[in-house]
């Protein structure tokens, strides 16, 4: 891939575009000297479609004119903006310092909107009226596309309004995770569980942590190989907080319901990631955006 990154290519792509712009400079002057032996009426002797015949006619001044502003333009853009390779331009204009011009603007605007949130703690933020109005918004923008428009979530993604969450639902909990992103892993454990049949004990074990549907022989024989787990979701199946393993005994169940699933998830393991949206939202924005989402599963205590 080093080829990729030297100057070559950046040499390439200033050569090319200026080769063009020249090329376009002689086609202009060889169309507008070269003379053409013309018939005596005016055609050059060229005839299509039977009757239809080509003018031996110069080009129209206005078209000229346009074919020359336009290379001048060019040459003249070029000079001023990167268009030529590496070149960076007079002006040293870029999309991403344009983007970042854009973003420091927008956050000035928007300061004193959210200068007075800034005291407020994320419980008090849910009974504001506005808070919530922009912090649906921002959840709209940010966080929608996975988590749903309706915070319900999908298969693999999280519900956010029932109360159950991987690494903790305080303020503090969400803010973290919005700051920073997570990103759970499940390895597979099929070779640490032992062999299919083992496998499919243990499916059945799990299911029976949640009173779900399981076979009661099968969950006694995968009690004991549930030991390979336990490091992660505690030998109650009760999970932890702190390394975002799930609890298996409240009937919630991100990857999906039932042996097939459970067996699936054992056997092949996870690797979700939520992205840190710090880098798509300041501080201020971050701090609506909890008070928002810790609102979707607590009732605040005084709604303005």
């Amino acid at each position: 891939m080093s080829d990729f990154t030297n100057d070559f290519w950046s040499l390439y792509v200033a050569g090319l575009t200026l080769v063009s712009i020249i090329a376009c400079v002689i086609l202009l002057w060889i169309s507008g000297t070269t003379k053409v032996n013309a018939s005596a009426d005016n055609t050059t002797g060229h005839v299509w479609d039977g009757d239809l015949k080509e003018m031996n006619n110069p080009l129209p001044k206005w078209w000229v004119y346009l074919f020359v502003i336009t290379v001048v333009f060019a040459l003249a853009y070029g000079a001023l903006y990167p268009m030529f390779g590496k070149y960076q331009g007079a002006l040293g204009w870029s999309s991403q310092g344009q983007h970042q011009a854009e973003v420091k603007k927008v956050q000035e605007a928007i300061a004193p909107l959210y200068a007075r949130f800034t005291s407020m703690t994320p419980e008090q933020l849910a009974g504001e009226a506005q808070a919530l109005a922009i912090g649906e918004r921002l959840f709209m923008n940010n966080c929608a596309q996975c988590h749903g428009s309706d915070a319900r979530g999908a298969r693999s993604f999280p519900n956010l309004t029932d109360g159950d969450w991987l690494y903790g639902g305080d303020p503090a909990a969400i803010k973290t995770t919005i700051t920073q992103g997570r990103n759970g892993v499940m390895p597979p454990m099929a070779a640490a569980v032992g062999g299919p049949e083992d496998v499919r004990n243990v499916a059945h074990y799990v299911l029976s942590l949640s009173g779900s549907p399981h076979d009661s022989v099968r969950a006694v024989q995968g009690k004991s190989k549930f030991g390979a787990c336990a490091a992660c979701h505690g030998m109650d199946g009760k999970g932890n907080q702190t390394m975002g393993a799930p609890n298996l005994t409240d009937n919630t169940w991100l990857h999906g319901w039932g042996e097939e699933a459970v067996v699936r998830a054992v056997t092949n393991g996870f690797n979700n990631h939520m992205p840190a949206q710090s880098t798509k939202l300041n501080a201020d924005q971050i701090h609506v955006l909890t008070a928002y989402v810790w609102s979707l599963s607590n009732k605040p205590a005084a709604a303005k």
